[in-house]
């Protein structure tokens, strides 16, 4: 990710009307889910951390982030369980976590599967993975160049890279169902301008909009609650069990273990 596009990612988390309304979309699918006070999470990929301030109302929170200004920005926001780690390789012993969210981070990984049999390998059997990615590979732009982006998904990439890494889907559904029109005719807009965005989506709307826009996607989440799954949408969400009768814990190689323990100390 251009580290512009990322510094605006971090100055916007908290109130951009985007991350307001897909952390409130993400809390009501962890309603869903209904996890005990001392579940073990893990934000895998979690920026300023802004998400974690919503799931410590679930559990005792961990976050891992590759990008040092994300760190940063997370610890002086009060999280200092989050630690410098690349999803591909993740600092935990097999089986540390209950349940890890991943949100719009394995679009920026080179190999989404290694990326998903990483998470499958620090959640315990039985535990959840909850997954949203970009959707639609024909949206592609320079915002997912400026993005980092190695990929757009449709539902059947995501089901197929989770499910050979081990997975088992629970449920899944579009988002941001409202926003779809006008995106695409953004996007095909800036294709036509020589495919160099001059600034970062996140501004092009103006905060006093915050509020406004933060509504469709407060009704999706509504809808979402009640087991509505929404055909289109900018962006998929995806819940994923690993199973309970996995043995794969026991076999992964336990000499990784202590490495990789080491490294949480060392970020």
């Amino acid at each position: 990710m251009e580290e512009s596009e990322f510094q605006a990612m971090l100055d916007e988390s908290q109130r951009h009307w985007w991350y307001r309304g897909r952390r409130r979309i993400v809390c009501d699918t962890l309603d869903g889910l209904r996890p005990p006070p001392s579940t073990r999470i893990l934000d895998a990929g979690c920026g300023s951390g802004a998400m974690l301030d919503e799931l410590a109302r679930y559990g005792e929170i961990t976050g891992v982030e590759p990008h040092p200004l994300g760190v940063a920005a997370a610890h002086r926001a009060g999280h200092p369980r989050v630690v410098r780690a690349r999803v591909e390789e993740l600092p935990f012993a097999a089986a540390s976590f209950e349940l890890v969210t991943c949100l719009d981070v394995i679009e920026h990984t080179p190999d989404d599967g290694l990326a998903l049999r990483e998470l499958h390998r620090v959640t315990v059997p039985g535990g959840h993975l909850v997954v949203t990615v970009p959707a639609y590979p024909a949206l592609w732009s320079q915002h997912d160049v400026v993005n980092g982006h190695h990929r757009r998904y449709v539902r059947r990439t995501l089901m197929s890279a989770a499910v050979d890494a081990g997975w088992r889907p629970l449920r899944d559904s579009h988002f941001n169902t409202f926003f779809l029109l006008p995106a695409a005719l953004v996007r095909i807009a800036f294709k036509g301008q020589g495919e160099r965005q001059r600034r970062s989506e996140l501004a092009l709307t103006p905060r006093s909009l915050d509020a406004i826009l933060e509504i469709p996607l407060r009704l999706e989440a509504a809808l979402l609650r009640r087991g509505v799954r929404l055909p289109a949408g900018l962006s998929l969400l995806a819940v994923f069990e690993r199973p309970k009768s996995d043995a794969r814990a026991s076999r992964l190689s336990s000499a990784a273990a202590p490495r990789r323990a080491s490294r949480l100390q060392a970020g």
